[in-house]
Parts: C-alpha cells; structure tokens; sequence
C-alpha cells in the first residue's frame, strides 16, 4: 500500500524559511521521481519542483532561487527547503509519485503571513 505524508507546514512570516518532508512507504523510493505541488484557493494545482532519480532537478519560475527540493533515498523521504517566503507562496502543499497510477500526499497547509 502506498503512502506519502507530509509534514512540516505551518504559519512563517514574510522572509522565513520552513522545510517540508514527505515520508514515502509502498513502492521503491529510491528508483522513482518525486514531487512537490502546491494549490492555492481558486486556483489550479501546480507542480513547485520535481526530483528525478538520480538527482536531477527542477523548478517552477516562480520559486527558482528560493525553494531546494532534495532527497533521502536511506528514509524514503524528499523535501522541500522554502527559503525567503512570499505571501503569495500560501497553499497547501503535496507530494506525488509517478509511481505506478500516480499517488498524493494528504496536503500540508503553508501560511506566509504577518
């Protein structure tokens, strides 16, 4: 049975930094690409960044230079390092696999705010 959890979320004010992980169990972590979503109210679903196996990575324009998705294969666990965080960067945040179907995390709430 697959599972993603993440963790990590919270309220951080305007510059602050959290660190998401997502904790993987089900499948073989270690061959897979793994990624982080956000959604914000209203909109669409978009992917943030994406780690493939081995670690080659990539982001979304708008968080280039802030965010660093990285990779524990040891704990089947990936993480999203948010650095210098804007309002607009509110949304709850997934994972996903491509593994098999495809498979999401339940979501963690950001809230950048003062």
């Amino acid at each position: 049975q697959v599972q993603l959890v993440e963790s990590g979320g919270g309220l951080v004010q305007p510059g602050g930094s959290l660190r998401l992980s997502c904790a993987a169990s089900g499948f073989a972590f270690r061959l897979y690409a793994m990624s982080w979503y956000r959604q914000a109210p209203g909109k669409e679903r978009e992917r943030v960044a994406r780690i493939t196996s081995p670690d080659s990575t990539n982001y979304a324009d708008s968080v280039k230079g802030r965010f660093t998705i990285s990779r524990d294969n040891a704990k089947n666990t990936v993480y999203l390092q948010m650095d210098s965080l804007k309002p607009e960067d509110t949304a709850v945040y997934y994972c996903y696999t491509g593994f098999s179907s495809g498979y999401w995390g339940q979501g963690t709430q950001v809230t950048v705010s003062s």
